[in-house]
């Protein structure tokens, strides 16, 4: 699909920012993943504007960094939900209580060697809600995903300086295969590097 490289966007995939590295703190009560809500957008915009404004701090110039409003990522899942871009297109978001905490965001792969591959656009945990095993349920659910849509292949770019994510989802069976790109961030032509990382997707046991 496309993407506006001059505003943030719901499925923009530079950011895989899951930061729920082990389950220190155990698990919440009442955690759970479910399809996310048009109601849902104001949330899920706040969490990703934190996450990706942290993720991007020191790597990105200031004045790239401070797009990153929760009122530019609300508008844009409030659309993306009201109208999908695809029928493989789906977000899931990690609650504690009734409290959006996470989002998960699925979708086809793009790239030239992805036919069989779903790509991982966006994974994200609140800062204060990290240690929790939200982002843990987020990526299963994502690969359950992934399967029902009959994908082998699960995929997903993360920056390439951002050593947590990467240990994150190479902890969880994903490995980097190779794939490298500089993404063009804003309308002025700063780019950032990512690694693709990627795993084949066994069939559920009968």
């Amino acid at each position: 699909m496309a993407h506006d490289e001059q505003t943030p966007h719901p499925h923009d995939h530079s950011a895989r920012h899951a930061h729920d590295h082990g389950s220190d703190r155990g698990p919440v009560a009442d955690a759970s993943v479910r399809v996310a809500r048009v109601s849902d957008a104001p949330a899920v915009g706040l969490v990703q504007a934190v996450v990706y404004r942290e993720a991007y701090a020191g790597t990105l110039p200031d004045e790239v960094v401070v797009q990153f409003e929760p009122r530019v990522f609300t508008n844009a899942w409030r659309e993306s939900l009201t109208n999908s871009p695809s029928r493989d297109h789906l977000l899931l978001v990690a609650c504690a209580g009734e409290q959006v905490v996470g989002l998960a965001a699925v979708g086809p792969s793009t790239d030239p060697d992805g036919q069989e591959a779903a790509e991982l656009l966006v994974l994200a945990v609140h800062p204060e809600a990290r240690r929790q095993g939200h982002g843990s349920r987020l990526l299963n659910a994502a690969v359950d995903t992934a399967r029902g849509r009959d994908r082998h292949v699960l995929a997903a770019w993360v920056l390439a300086a951002d050593d947590r994510t990467r240990a994150f989802l190479t902890a969880a069976g994903l490995e980097t295969d190779g794939a490298h790109r500089e993404r063009v961030i804003d309308a002025d032509g700063t780019t950032a590097r990512e690694v693709r990382l990627s795993a084949g997707l066994a069939p559920e046991a009968e």
